[in-house]
């Protein structure tokens, strides 16, 4: 991710987006979009769905109309659509580090706006899901308060002037190209964290762009610093995935010398959206053998051009024999860091060593040991169980 630029005014008031950047909005729209398309005779295509993150709900309509050649107005589409949109608001999930940084700011007296490209309403009924979140906020502007949305600055302008803060000394955190041009022509500084994964290219006008919200470092801009990473390491709510062992890519140790147990990340689809790709750590449970220290990535692995996010977990144990088709339970408890790419193949196998000396030091740390005895590593489960939570039945 690239390095933030210097700036030369310490940063007084932060303004979020909201859709793909606090919230994880793009599984509702391919859930909502998916069901319509079929009932149209169309087929969704997510490699489409970058075309509309970030704009106005009219301007993405029309994105959408023109792309599957439906046969409706923008009104008429909105207004079969948005009755499916708001039922599901309520099932919008926060993106992982959203509530982190929310808290942070507020329990550090940051005043924090909220600036999105949906309608004032629509933002209220999506943040009333979530407790306390309306309550944090200083301000929050949607795009039918002001007289455009983003890409004009208008909205940032106003999230500024609720606040009483210069321009230049607030600091935007957004998911897409029209948040980030917006944000420069407000005079802010922008923190770009994409939510289309492979294209953080395009957003070069940002002054960072990190990978998710889990790498926001505040003390960069001059605020108060996160004080919750231990050895290295960031404690994350643990969440639980489990399925048959499968063979890989023939990778890990071929190329790597690292043997990875490969789960069928396309049983994962769900769950794996919901996590930002980078390197995890915690315990790895085998049906017939116990319970291992393990580091894995989630990831396109940008240094092989993976073409699908994949699952990849390293056991920190060694093996006589390979265990294909062994259900493999994990409990993933920390985060280490971003997904990255590497100048040479030596240069990524010595950071994967590191990885995993780091996890295997972490995990003996109570705030982590704890997990071994999970309930859910030790019982026998059915084959490809996935449970999200902190208890795993």
């Amino acid at each position: 991710m690239a390095a933030p630029k210097p700036i030369s005014r310490l940063i007084s008031h932060v303004i979020l987006d909201l859709d793909g950047t606090l919230l994880n909005t793009d599984c509702v729209v391919s859930q909502v979009l998916k069901p319509f398309l079929v009932k149209n005779g169309k087929k969704w295509d997510s490699k489409k769905a970058h075309k509309f993150i970030g704009k106005t709900p009219s301007e993405a309509a029309a994105v959408v109309l023109e792309d599957y050649g439906l046969p409706y107005s923008t009104e008429e589409f909105l207004s079969l659509i948005n009755p499916m949109f708001s039922e599901q608001w309520g099932n919008i999930k926060s993106l992982p580090g959203a509530n982190r940084l929310i808290k942070h700011l507020k329990s550090n007296k940051v005043p924090t706006a909220v600036a999105s490209n949906s309608s004032r309403s629509n933002i209220d009924s999506k943040i009333s899901c979530h407790q306390g979140w309306k309550e944090y906020f200083s301000a929050i502007v949607g795009a039918d308060e002001v007289e455009k949305g983003k890409p004009s600055p208008d909205i940032f302008l106003e999230a500024a002037k609720r606040m009483n803060a210069d321009p230049s000394n607030c600091l935007v955190i957004e998911d897409s190209l029209p948040g980030v041009s917006a944000g420069k022509a407000a005079g802010m500084h922008v923190i770009a964290v994409p939510s289309v994964p492979k294209r953080t290219d395009e957003f070069s006008s940002a002054d960072e762009i990190i990978n998710s919200l889990l790498d926001l470092r505040p003390e960069k801009w001059g605020l108060p610093p996160f004080n919750d990473w231990i050895e290295g390491t960031l404690a994350i709510e643990p969440w639980f995935i489990g399925g048959p062992v499968i063979k890989g890519f023939g990778r890990g140790s071929k190329v790597l010398g690292i043997p990875t147990a490969n789960l069928p990340a396309e049983n994962f689809s769900d769950i794996l959206s919901e996590h930002t790709s980078g390197v995890y750590f915690g315990w790895a449970g085998l049906s017939t053998r116990g319970v291992y220290k393990m580091v894995m990535s989630i990831g396109w692995n940008p240094y092989f051009d993976n073409t699908e996010k994949t699952i990849e977990p390293w056991l920190l144990h060694g093996f006589d024999e390979d265990f294909y088709g062994e259900e493999l339970r994990l409990a993933i408890v920390g985060y280490i860091r971003p997904e990255a790419n590497f100048p040479s193949l030596e240069s990524l196998i010595e950071r994967i060593h590191e990885d995993g000396r780091i996890a295997e030091k972490a995990l003996d740390l109570p705030e982590y040991a704890k997990y071994k005895d999970s309930p859910y590593l030790i019982n026998t489960l059915q084959q490809g169980t996935t449970v999200n939570g902190n208890e795993a039945e």
